[in-house]
């Protein structure tokens, strides 16, 4: 039997059911949502008992409440499977006017959901939860913190790690199931949820059929284009170049929509700061997945491959801190963006905090020349900002796969690689 390893939510959800009478965990199926809410419910019921899912159907249709009976906090697992639940948890938290009675958790957003269904705003928080993050899987440090980013502290911290293990954590994941795993075994967790998703999960999530080699066409178009502003249309087009058939727009954003429902894609917005210039700031999304596992799963790319590829590496390690750094923002309460103007000076990642402090953040695998490419890109980020009307960026970050220090230069720019990082 596994050990838990503790999550970074954990410490989120404790908080939410202290203010709130329910808490709904989302999040892709495999990210470890049940165990973690496990940890913290007093009693629990699984909807997609498969003996017993009819019958929760039908109950929750004519008994709801009976659903709800239990010790608290009281964990309903996969509820949308029973979207009436939602009602009658709304209604149940306002009866007993108590914090802390149930915990609602699901691996996709529900199909049927009418003007009948409360928004729950007041009663139900939402909480986000993906796969793990290096810090998570015990696969870094944690030896350098964002928190002392923020702070403007002096860092160090050594990092042995290599190109060879980064390409395997981008294969293997962050995948709960996979963590600690040989090598082999580890790396099919991905591939089989890739294979799940294409296979049932798209059309189990509103009951729509979809064409399982069209699901991994896009999937595959989607990975090519991880990293970038690519829009939807260029996707489309680059689908119908590699393979015969057809792939109209509508049906594009529908397959599209539908993993997006099923939390297996993850763009990121731009941001858009006060500067100096009048420069046109691009507001198109970033593309990348919850996990960069699955841009590997859907190229059929293993770790070997990544590193005979360092080009396509970069873009899908890009995806790897991006997933860290959301999950690092969360516990910060804070969000993460990247931006990008017309003149084609960009940044991957800005974390801000919700007291409007912010960190600008390049990604590169490694390497002198790489590091002083971010470095010089963020230097002119900042120096565009108009700080009469923001503050400075409280720091500035080069995060990288490869190197032997985390240090900051004598610029002021942190460089650190991600095996070293935690919130």
């Amino acid at each position: 039997m596994k050990t838990y390893l503790p999550r970074i939510i954990d410490k989120l959800l404790k908080e939410r059911l202290e203010a709130k009478g329910a808490v709904l965990l989302e999040g892709p199926k495999w990210c470890g949502k049940t165990t973690s809410a496990k940890e913290i419910a007093a009693s629990f019921i699984s909807i997609d008992q498969p003996e017993m899912t009819k019958q929760y159907q039908s109950m929750a249709e004519l008994s709801p409440l009976q659903l709800l009976e239990g010790e608290t906090p009281r964990l309903i697992d996969e509820w949308q499977i029973a979207p009436n639940l939602w009602n009658a948890v709304r209604y149940e938290v306002d009866q007993r006017d108590e914090f802390g009675q149930f915990i609602l958790t699901g691996s996709a957003v529900p199909a049927e959901i009418d003007k009948s269904m409360h928004t729950g705003t007041g009663r139900i928080s939402r909480l986000y939860m993906r796969p793990m993050s290096l810090y998570e899987s015990l696969d870094s440090s944690g030896k350098v913190s964002i928190s002392d980013l923020f702070a403007s502290r002096e860092i160090s911290a050594k990092s042995d790690t290599d190109l060879e293990e980064i390409a395997f954590l981008i294969c293997r994941g962050g995948w709960p199931k996979s963590v600690g795993l040989p090598e082999n075994p580890a790396l099919y967790q991905a591939r089989d949820y890739f294979e799940a998703v294409v296979s049932t999960d798209i059309s189990r999530v509103d009951s729509v059929r979809r064409d399982k080699e069209k699901a991994k066409r896009i999937l595959r178009s989607y990975a090519r284009n991880v990293g970038t502003k690519t829009s939807l249309e260029t996707i489309r087009q680059d689908v119908l170049a590699n393979h015969a058939g057809t792939l109209d727009p509508v049906t594009l954003y529908s397959y599209r929509d539908a993993l997006t429902k099923i939390f297996v894609i993850e763009d990121s917005p731009a941001w858009n700061p006060n500067l100096r210039s009048k420069v046109a700031i691009r507001t198109t999304d970033t593309r990348y997945f919850v996990d960069p596992s699955i841009a590997a799963a859907a190229l059929e790319l293993g770790p070997v491959d990544l590193l005979n590829d360092l080009s396509t590496m970069g873009l899908i390690f890009e995806n790897l801190c991006v997933r860290d750094l959301r999950i690092y923002a969360d516990y910060l309460d804070g969000s993460i963006y990247q931006y990008r103007d017309s003149n084609g000076l960009e940044c991957d990642a800005v974390i801000h905090l919700r007291n409007g402090s912010y960190g600008l953040i390049e990604i590169k695998l490694g390497g002198d020349s790489l590091i002083e490419e971010g470095v010089n890109n963020l230097n002119k980020l900042a120096s565009n900002i108009d700080t009469r009307k923001m503050k400075e960026p409280a720091f500035m970050l080069v995060l990288c796969a490869k190197a032997p220090f985390a240090y900051r230069r004598k610029d002021g720019v942190y460089v650190v690689p991600i095996t070293c990082l935690k919130p």
